[in-house]
């Protein structure tokens, strides 16, 4: 049996819910939805909404782990990754298995993807990501971070199964408090990604 009154998901709704009942199963199927390339404008898709049109980028693909893990038994929780103006930020999906953090993660590359449950701290975890964080010219970017944002406080807006996007979220996330991850000393002694570096991070598994 599972969850009927669940956000008033349909049984076909909750019957994926019920299928990916392990973090690494919900992973598994972040990579399979296409990338949401926006091509009609900017969308924040709700969790219903991404399992209608199979398709998310880094958002989309974030709130729909958070509501699967919710449904077993997690607290729906969201980290921001913020990057300076000459990339894009990002957003994970956080859990934690034994006392240890780990993320989930939609995105077209091959990289900033899964993150095992091993990390001690949020700031552990989120480390885990920076070096494979930089641009087309090699330049790092990753610089600051939220604390695991809960969206349970979101309920009221029915954030899981709502027919209109979710604007709230993302816009709610620009507002919180970040964490810087490097001092000024450590940001002007970066090295860039080298060339082999710079290649591999080309790797993508949708193109437009």
């Amino acid at each position: 049996m599972f969850k009927r009154e669940f956000f008033d998901l349909s049984d076909s709704e909750l019957e994926v819910f019920r299928k990916l009942n392990t973090p690494a199963k919900i992973q598994d199927f972040l990579n399979i939805l296409k990338i949401n390339f926006e091509e009609s404008g900017d969308t924040c898709q709700s969790p219903r909404m991404v399992l209608r049109s199979r398709k998310a980028h880094c958002m989309e693909g974030a709130l729909l782990a958070a509501a699967i893990l919710r449904f077993h038994g997690h607290p729906p929780l969201l980290v921001d990754l913020e990057a300076t103006k000459h990339d894009f930020d990002h957003v994970i999906a956080v859990f934690k298995q034994k006392g240890r953090w780990g993320a989930l993660s939609k995105t077209n590359h091959a990289v900033l993807r899964y993150r095992e449950p091993i990390y001690t701290t949020i700031r552990e975890l989120i480390m885990s990501y920076f070096h494979e964080y930089f641009t087309d010219t090699g330049m790092k970017t990753l610089r600051k971070y939220s604390k695991p944002v809960n969206l349970s406080r979101f309920d009221n807006l029915d954030w899981i199964a709502a027919e209109d996007e979710v604007w709230f979220i993302p816009e709610y996330l620009t507002t919180i408090k970040h964490y810087n991850i490097l001092n000024s000393a450590a940001i002007r002694n970066l090295r860039k990604a080298d060339d082999l570096e710079i290649q591999a991070g080309k790797l993508v598994q949708y193109r437009t």
